[in-house]
């Protein structure tokens, strides 16, 4: 299973940092989850989902 934050990330414009404070975590827990050394939460993948307008599958590219 890898992410595509990065990708959903760069296509909005917004840094790592933007992003963590527009849901409330670090820039170093989005760098984590971004490189794929951390899987972030149930609650806090719904709240990326919901961001990116998007479901939790297809955030983390679970058919992959």
């Amino acid at each position: 299973m890898r992410n595509v934050v990065k990708s959903l990330r760069s296509a909005e414009g917004l840094s790592q940092a933007d992003l963590g404070t527009a849901l409330g975590v670090s820039r170093q827990t989005i760098n984590s989850i971004e490189k794929g050394r951390y899987l972030p939460s149930l609650p806090l993948a719904i709240a990326l989902a919901k961001f990116f307008r998007t479901t939790v599958e297809e955030v983390f590219d679970v058919d992959s």
